[in-house]
């Protein structure tokens, strides 16, 4: 009779290399350009008064990610125009609750394109892991219901 030994398993889920290359490096270009393209989209369904709340979702989730950013020292002059973004989506989500179509002025327009070019040269000059760490910083203050943090729909 033989006696029951451990028998580990070995999973080789990721490539510990191929991860810390990624993370180290600014990221990828085709990955930049789907965010570019939907955050894009969003400000054009705005700029034509076809916006659905999706896209109000896209865009506040940009502004909050940015404003993340500018805060821990990555473009702080993006603060100016983050707060003008996220007064153009409470009035966009405020005019959308009573009744009329999502859509922007022209200066709320101006200040989410702002954000939109400060938030892009934000994510162009800082490695993947930096980005998704804004990014998961970002999650934990919608989750705790931070005040910097623009979440209502």
């Amino acid at each position: 009779m033989t006696r029951k030994k451990t028998r580990r398993k070995h999973w080789n889920l990721v490539n510990p290399i191929l991860h810390a290359i990624t993370g180290a490096t600014i990221t990828d270009t085709a990955s930049l350009n789907e965010l570019r393209k939907r955050e894009y989209l969003a400000v054009e369904a705005f700029r034509t008064g076809t916006a659905i709340p999706d896209d109000w979702r896209s865009l506040a989730d940009m502004l909050n990610i940015c404003e993340t950013m500018a805060r821990s020292g990555l473009g702080p002059e993006a603060l100016e125009a983050c707060a003008q973004a996220q007064q153009a989506l409470g009035n966009a989500q405020q005019r959308y609750k009573d009744g009329k179509s999502l859509g922007f002025t022209g200066p709320e327009l101006t200040a989410i394109r702002e954000v939109y070019e400060y938030h892009d040269l934000q994510r162009q000059s800082v490695s993947r892991s930096e980005y998704e760490k804004a990014i998961q910083t970002t999650a934990n203050r919608i989750r705790s219901a931070h005040s910097s943090v623009k979440v209502c729909v």
